[in-house]
This record gives C-alpha cells, structure tokens and sequence, in this order.
C-alpha cells in the first residue's frame, strides 16, 4: 500500500503533463461558421469556378414520361450543349423519338427558356446570391462521403427562375452539390406543381449538372416526370483553379461537424 501511494502521484503528475502536452499539440478550435459565412465563401469560389471556366460541351439525355387522362407518353431527346462564358448556350439537337406534343410543348420550350435565362439580366437574377436568396442553415450532412452545409433557401423576388428548397454545400470547395425544391413558376403551363432535384459532380474542380429529376402534377390530372441525364463534358479553361479554395487556402476551416445552425 505504501509503495502505491508512493507512485500514485507520479503517474498523475505524468498523465497530466502529457496531457498538457497532447493539448499544446493540438490546433486551437476554430469557430463555427455562420450562415453568412458559408454564403459568403460560396459566393467567392462560384465567382473564382466562373472566371476560370471559358467554356464546355457536353450531351444530355432528356426523357419525360406522362401519365393521365391521355393515357401514358413518353418523350426522348438527345442534345449537344456548348456554353460559351460568360453568357452563350448553343443546342443542338441529336435525335428525337415519341410523343411530338411533349417534345414540341415541353422539351422545346425547355431549351428556349433556358437560352433565354443566359441573357445578362436573367443571369444574374438567378444566381445562388444574397442578393436573390434568404438563406438559413439547416444541417451538416454527408452526401457520398463528404460533409455539405444544408442551407434552407427562400427566393427574395419573383424571378422564375428562383426555387424554395435547400441546397446542399460542399464543405471543401464550397460549391453547390445538390439543390432540392420547388420552382417559383412551373417549367410548363401544363403543370399545377413541381418539385424538382438537382445533382451536381466534380470535374477538374469544376462543379457541373449531372442528373436532373422534376415531377410535376398536371393542370386536368395525371403526372409528367422530367429527367435530364448530362454527360461527355469537354471543359475549356482560361485561368487554372490552382486552389479552389482560392487565395486564402491557408485559412483554417473549421470541421463541419463542428456546425450548427444559427439561433432563431
């Protein structure tokens, strides 16, 4: 018994150095990040992507199948994009099979809108921005093996082109991974609703649409689901993404699952 009291305060004297010493190792914790924050740095890498993309080409696969008082449609379209930055998209049309009113009343009219959206003024008023969106962190998540900010969004105008929903971050580039909601104005008159999910993956630092799914519910009953495949992306580059963190990659960011969202 004596011999332990004896080396009792040794060892406590030892692991507390130790820890002591474990600690001074350690980084200190960084604070959470505010909504504003990830908005911010969102904003700042979407500009960084935009100015070093020139352009792409790339094929999508459209399919839209229909159910309702006019029994069930179906329409395919194969088209090769070329966007030319900072505001060109160019469409050409591959093949075509199906239902010629589906192709002519939706698909068609889908490429026309989204030509239109290019133009200056839509541009900008579509953007993921503070300017067009209220934003409120929701959650941190994994999405495929990597922590997303989950930031609940609200559109501040009524542009078209704008959705209620939530938009999924990526924590390391901070880009959006994914976007899941509703279209403040529905993609075709013939809808009464849409929910739409958006998908985007990593190329060369770039973050670029994958996968596209819309359903919406028809004015005089029966459903259409929309879905747009992307592939064989080209891209054209001016100034390499050397960091797509951009120049303050030396910053320290804290771990996403340090995050939580902001008070009410």
């Amino acid at each position: 018994m004596r011999s332990f009291c004896r080396t009792f305060p040794v060892a406590v004297v030892l692991l507390m150095v130790l820890a002591g010493f474990t600690q001074a190792e350690q980084p200190p914790d960084s604070p959470p990040l505010t909504t504003d924050q990830i908005v911010r740095k969102l904003m700042g890498a979407n500009v960084r992507r935009a100015e070093a993309l020139r352009g792409y080409t790339a094929k999508r696969n459209y399919h839209i199948d229909y159910t309702g008082w006019f029994g069930h449609r179906t329409a395919d379209m194969q088209v090769e994009v070329t966007y030319t930055a900072p505001d060109k998209k160019d469409f050409r049309i591959i093949s075509q099979s199906g239902s010629t009113l589906l192709i002519n009343r939706i698909l068609l009219r889908l490429l026309k809108s989204e030509s239109d959206a290019q133009e200056d003024e839509n541009r900008k008023g579509l953007e993921v921005t503070s300017d067009n969106y209220n934003f409120a962190l929701d959650q941190v998540e994994q999405v495929s093996g990597s922590d997303s900010y989950v930031l609940k969004v609200a559109p501040k105008g009524k542009n078209r082109y704008l959705y209620r929903g939530k938009i999924w971050v990526d924590a390391r580039d901070f880009a959006v991974a994914r976007m899941e909601g509703e279209p403040q104005k529905n993609f075709s008159m013939w809808a009464s609703h849409s929910n739409v999910a958006y998908r985007w993956f990593r190329q060369d630092g770039f973050w670029l649409p994958i996968h596209t799914q819309s359903d919406s519910q028809v004015r005089m009953g029966g459903k259409i689901t929309l879905t747009i495949d992307y592939s064989d992306y080209q891209l054209s580059t001016g100034t390499r993404l050397a960091n797509e963190r951009g120049p303050n990659q030396h910053e320290i960011v804290p771990s996403p699952t340090a995050v939580t969202a902001d008070p009410p």
